[in-house]
Order: C-alpha cells, then sequence, then structure tokens
C-alpha cells in the first residue's frame, strides 16, 4: 500500500522549480536542450539535482528526470520512490513520464507543457493512465513563463 502524497507548501514548490531552473540553464550551457529537474522526499527536501546530459554523456537515455530518478534510486538502495515528487521544467516525455510511474513518484510538477513529445498531459497522460498500476499526481504550470523561456530563447540561438 502507498502512501499519502506529501503536501508541500507553494513555496517549496516554486523554489524547486528555481532550482530546476538553474540545471536546466547548465543543460544548455553543454549545448543540450535546457530541462532541469529536481526530487523532493517526503519532507520538500531536495534529495536529486540534475539536467539534459544527452550531449555531454552521448547516451539518448541521460534526460534530467531519467538522471535524478536512478541517482535517488541507488543512494537509496532500491527502486521505489513513493514519498516522492519530480520537479522538471519541460512536461516530461514519454521515457521520463513511465520511469516515474514505475519507480513509484507520488507527483509529477512541471513548468512548461511539451506540446510535441508530452506525454504528461499534452500528447499522452501516462502517469494518470488507469490501466498502469500506479497513478501519479500531476501539477502542471509552476513558473510556466520562466520555463518556456528559457527553451524559446535556447532553441532561437539555435535558428
Amino acid at each position: 500500500m502507498s502512501s499519502p502524497v506529501p503536501t508541500y507548501t507553494q513555496a517549496t514548490i516554486e523554489a524547486a522549480m528555481g532550482n530546476a531552473l538553474i540545471e536546466a540553464a547548465a543543460a544548455a550551457e553543454h549545448g543540450d536542450v535546457p530541462v532541469g529537474a529536481v526530487l523532493l522526499d517526503a519532507s520538500g527536501a531536495v534529495v536529486g539535482l540534475n539536467h539534459n546530459r544527452r550531449e555531454e554523456l552521448g547516451d539518448a537515455t541521460a534526460h534530467a528526470e531519467m538522471l535524478v530518478i536512478s541517482e535517488r534510486s541507488k543512494s537509496l538502495g532500491h527502486w521505489r520512490l513513493e514519498g516522492h515528487t519530480l520537479v522538471v521544467t519541460l512536461e516530461p516525455c514519454a521515457m521520463c513520464a513511465m520511469a516515474a510511474v514505475w519507480a513509484r513518484v507520488d507527483r509529477i510538477v512541471y513548468g512548461a507543457a511539451d506540446l510535441k513529445a508530452g506525454a504528461v498531459w499534452s500528447l499522452f497522460n501516462i502517469p494518470q493512465d488507469e490501466r498502469l498500476n500506479h497513478f501519479v499526481e500531476v501539477v502542471a504550470g509552476v513558473r510556466e513563463a520562466e520555463c518556456r523561456s528559457l527553451l524559446e530563447n535556447f532553441f532561437a540561438a539555435k535558428r
């Protein structure tokens, strides 16, 4: 039986997104799409921080979300992340959304929607698909303008 979804103040969630934005900027510095992720434990403490590292590591699976989930699981010595919240600047893709479900993350919080690859709401709703064995609460649009601006500026510079 899973534990109740942790509750945090809005300030805690917004601060976590601030950390995710700092991580996203680090990804851009390495030439990767600026996506940052933060993992909070049940008390609201930051227990994971990372950013996209696909270019840096030459690994298509090195998305910010995958990295924080993997690092936290290793540090705990098990894969179940009940009581955790994943905070990410961009709506997770199908791979990352499914990883959150498999890891039993309780909540996903994201900033900007991803209309081309989002699998939390925009194209698919993997975390809340009733056919799966775990339901993930979703909160969208936290510091959305800042998250979207970082992405738009990154892609504008590429053109």
